[in-house]
């Protein structure tokens, strides 16, 4: 288990510590730019050109393009990986909105729960996944480049920062639903898409897919180290704890079935997560 360090010395510079360059990166409108600047900012951690945590607050709403379109989740058509280039490119742009949305969620527990006493690997753990997740929205943008689409030219889901927000007063809450339920999903459902994609001819996309999936597994993974380590400092039990949140939280049960190899490989085994199965 990671030993507490104190990290959130009130900084000398305010605007270099990490949580203002969270806050920079979550209010940057513009998609391609917000993965730049992620990117950026999760190099310039690693080079410790910051050893402050600070103590800058996210904002309610991230910075979004006006483009896509959000919609409600009844309102999204169906997407079918078989009917062509333009039905790839609908899928592979929903994944890339999820990505976008990914970014924002990795830098906002990074700055959303500075008042905590957590270690400095908690803050090195996330900025790698925001790191990563930019990696892959850059990856999925642009490969639609490629099939002569764009960010923002199809409707997308309006609701994916509502679990953000839902869980934005407790830090055991947050790590409860993003990642390891949320997350989690990616797991079940990914290894169906590339095997779609592959049937398509597309092993472009099947390809980045499985970074994102192989990605998508540490991340999960460190959802469930931190989850475990800030339920041990509460002195509550994890298991039993997750899925009581789980109940409370998440509306709805969970989808079966399960990627049980790749939950597992996230630390995530079978009777932790079966009981909630419908």
């Amino acid at each position: 288990m990671p030993e507490v360090s104190r990290t959130r010395e009130a900084s000398r510079v305010p605007d270099a510590s990490l949580s203002a360059a969270a806050v920079a990166v979550l209010t940057t409108a513009d998609a391609a730019a917000k993965a730049r600047l992620s990117r950026a900012t999760a190099a310039a951690w690693r080079r410790g050109e910051s050893a402050d945590i600070g103590t800058h607050r996210p904002p309610q709403e991230p910075g979004r393009p006006a483009r896509p379109e959000l919609k409600s989740p009844r309102e999204m058509p169906r997407r079918r990986v078989g009917s062509g280039a333009r039905g790839r490119g609908a899928l592979l742009h929903a994944l890339a909105h999820i990505e976008l949305n990914a970014i924002d969620l990795a830098w906002d527990i990074v700055a959303r729960f500075t008042d905590q006493e957590l270690p400095r690997a908690f803050y090195d753990d996330w900025v790698g996944v925001a790191d990563e997740e930019a990696r892959h929205f850059t990856l999925l943008s642009g490969r639609l480049a490629e099939l002569d689409m764009t960010y923002g030219d199809l409707p997308a889901h309006a609701g994916l920062w509502q679990a953000a927000l839902d869980t934005r007063q407790d830090l055991l809450v947050r790590l409860a639903v993003v990642p390891l339920v949320f997350e989690a999903r990616g797991l079940d459902v990914t290894p169906g898409m590339i095997a779609k994609f592959e049937q398509a001819g597309d092993s472009v996309s099947a390809d980045i897919l499985r970074i994102i999936y192989r990605d998508e597994i540490g991340h999960v993974a460190v959802g469930k180290r931190w989850f475990d380590f800030v339920a041990a400092a509460r002195g509550l039990d994890a298991a039993k704890t997750w899925r009581e949140l789980v109940r409370i939280h998440y509306k709805g049960r969970l989808k079966a079935p399960f990627n049980t190899a790749g939950r597992a490989a996230a630390g995530m085994p079978e009777d932790l997560y079966s009981p909630l199965a419908e």
